[in-house]
């Protein structure tokens, strides 16, 4: 025996017909928060702070790299 059944809700309705709570004024919150956190920090993400940033690390990774290499080596 098989039987369909067709709902036609919108997600709201289901999610108060199942119990579930409403996840929306969350939602709004955590965009609003993480909108506000990126126009804070939009300076980071330009170009040429970010070459600031890599090269900065990537000579630091260098380094340490090197040391590595040079205490491995010794007996």
């Amino acid at each position: 025996m098989k039987v369909n059944v067709e709902i036609d809700c919108t997600p709201e309705e289901a999610r108060a017909f199942l119990g579930l709570p409403d996840v929306a004024p969350l939602n709004d919150h955590l965009v609003a928060e993480m909108k506000r956190r990126m126009d804070e920090n939009i300076t980071a993400m330009q170009p040429d702070e970010l070459m600031k940033t890599w090269t900065s690390f990537g000579l630091q990774a260098q380094d340490q790299f090197r040391k590595l290499m040079g205490a491995a080596v010794k007996p």
